[in-house]
This record gives structure tokens, sequence and C-alpha cells, in this order.
């Protein structure tokens, strides 16, 4: 059946520069449909030899999760790969993400393994967080990374093997069963960047749906080509689209928590805007 499929590739671009790279990575890839979303509206795009599709311009820069929305919308495929411009697909990767999401009818998206460019592997596949460790990776992930709160919510115990069942993947890329894709809205477009991969998976699970992770579909990414552009307004969208996932996922007496949450998220971004300062500081001096 997985042969068979249609697959669609939705490829979401903000002055990443790095476009001309994921499209060639697409040639020969058996793509039925190829939609380029810029939101920046004044990319460039040329599409390379054995490979054609449609671009849109939406004419304000709508966000990842908006922008991939308008890409899905614009395509009929069984199958759906939503990726950043950043992203270059090994041979095969499609076909692997297509066999996996359709071996099972109750699973909704599919994340591949994802590669920096160095070779190593970004944690693609995570775990929901508990309070707990959200606390944890939210105070010490950027000073101390190894901490065993992080370390078990990027599942850093993963052992490479056949495809798994997981709680959530990147959207950096994944594929979606478009029925699923349909029936959960797509990305929720109140996050403009960050956690609405998270979110989506949050939903397809609570909606009976499963997430799995295809460790055979292999692809690079070239990590925040476009939020390097704009760090500050990245780092707070961040913040927000996390506060915002916690206040969707509190429940109960959880929501208790929220206050709480709201004031290590501020300590946390206040602490990367200070990093950020200094940056710009040190950059400066050695200008001079």
């Amino acid at each position: 059946m997985a042969e068979s499929a249609s697959v669609a590739v939705v490829v979401v671009d903000y002055r990443s520069g790095r476009l001309a790279d994921c499209l060639a990575s697409l040639v020969g890839q058996g793509a039925a449909e190829v939609v380029v979303v810029d939101n920046d509206g004044s990319t460039v795009v040329t599409w390379p030899a054995g490979l054609s599709g449609r671009v849109l311009r939406p004419g304000l820069n709508l966000g990842y999760g908006a922008g991939a929305n308008r890409g899905v919308a614009a395509t009929e495929a069984e199958v759906v790969v939503v990726a950043n411009a950043d992203v270059v697909f090994r041979p095969g990767a499609l076909a692997a993400l297509a066999a996996v999401l359709l071996a099972d009818p109750l699973t909704a998206v599919v994340g591949p393994q994802v590669l920096r460019p160095d070779g190593s592997r970004y944690p693609t596949p995570r775990r929901f967080p508990s309070w707990g460790d959200a606390l944890g990776h939210a105070l010490l992930g950027r000073v101390l990374p190894g901490n065993r709160w992080s370390a078990r919510y990027r599942m850093d115990d993963l052992a490479l093997g056949e495809p798994m069942a997981v709680d959530w993947v990147s959207g950096a890329c994944l594929a979606a069963r478009r029925t699923a894709w349909e029936e959960l809205g797509g990305f929720d477009e109140g996050y403009f960047m960050y956690a609405e991969d998270l979110d989506l998976c949050w939903r397809a699970s609570r909606a009976g749906w499963q997430v799995r992770f295809a460790p055979a579909a292999v692809v690079v990414h070239e990590q925040g080509a476009s939020t390097a552009r704009r760090p500050v307004a990245m780092a707070v969208a961040h913040h927000r689209s996390a506060l915002r996932f916690a206040a969707r996922r509190a429940e109960g007496w959880r929501q208790l928590l929220l206050p709480g949450a709201a004031v290590v998220l501020g300590i946390r971004l206040l602490g990367e805007l200070l990093a950020l300062s200094a940056t710009r500081s040190r950059a400066g001096s050695g200008a001079e």
C-alpha cells in the first residue's frame, strides 16, 4: 500500500537561504506534489531539473504552522510531508516515511531520523514532558544539557532500530496521514513558531492516533537558518509557545501550576536575551 500511496511535500521557507538544496534533494524521491510556501514573499524559487511544483506567497510571514497549513490545503496526496526549507532529504526518505505511516491505519504522524550537518543525531523523537521534567529542562537545558530531566525528555537513551511509537516528533520534518491531519485541523495557528509539532502530536494522541519514529528515513537539518536572522523575536516566540502548550495541557489542579510555569519561562527567556546581548556585544567589539 505504501509503495502506491501518493506523497505531497510542503516546504515552508522564510529567508533560509537553503531552499535550493532542499528542492534538489527531492529529485527522484517520487513526490507527486511539491509546494513551497514563501513566508517572506521575495524568495526566488528555481526548480531543479526533474522537479516541479507550486509556490504560495501569502503576502506576510504567517509563521511555520500557518504556512504549513496553507501548503497542505493546496495538495491532495494521501501522505503529506511538511519540512523546513533547511532540510535535505537523504535518498529514500519519502518512501520510508510513507511506508511506516501507512503500515498501521492508526498512525497519524511519522518523524524521520534528523541529523545535524556534522552527522550527529538531533533528538527529533521526544517524550511528553512531565511537569518535573519540563521544569528541569527549562532551567538546566541550556547550561547543563546532559541533565537527567532533559535527557529523559529528549529520549537520549533511544536505541535506533525498527520504527517505534513515540510521544511526539519534530516539525522540522514530519509526514502526516491526510485524513488524520484534516481531522485534527493541522497545526494550531496560535503558535507562530515552535511547539506546534508538540501540540499536534499531543492532540493526535488524545484523539486515539499514534505517532511513530522511522529511523530508516533520514534527513539533514541545518537548524536555525531562518531563526538566526531574528534571534530575539524567535526567543520570545519560543517561550510564548511553551507557555501556550502548558496552558492547553493543564487540567484540574495542574492549572494552579501555570503562574509558576510563566515565571520559570520568563526567567529562562531573560537568560537567553542576556546571552544574546552579550554575544552581540562581543561581536561588535571584535568588529572594531
